[in-house]
C-alpha cells in the first residue's frame, strides 16, 4: 500500500529569491533545486517563445510565501 501526498502548493518564497522568487517557487513545488530551474529558463530564453510573458505572469498570478 503506498500513500500519495498532496502537492505542495505553488508559491514563491520569500528566502530563496533572486529576481521575483518564479523559478525557486517552481523549484520547490516540483521537487530540484532552484539552480537547476533557473538554468532550464535561461536556456529556454534560448528559443523562440513567451518564456518572459510567462514569467512575469507567474509573477503576478503566483502568491508570495
Amino acid at each position: 500500500m503506498s500513500v500519495s501526498y498532496p502537492p505542495r502548493p505553488l508559491v514563491r518564497p520569500q528566502d530563496k529569491r533572486i529576481i521575483a522568487g518564479v523559478c525557486a517557487g517552481l523549484a520547490q513545488r516540483f521537487g530540484v533545486t532552484p539552480t537547476t530551474v533557473r538554468v532550464i529558463f535561461v536556456l529556454s530564453c534560448l528559443l523562440p517563445g513567451p518564456q518572459f510573458v510567462v514569467y512575469i505572469a507567474l509573477w503576478v498570478l503566483v502568491p508570495s510565501d
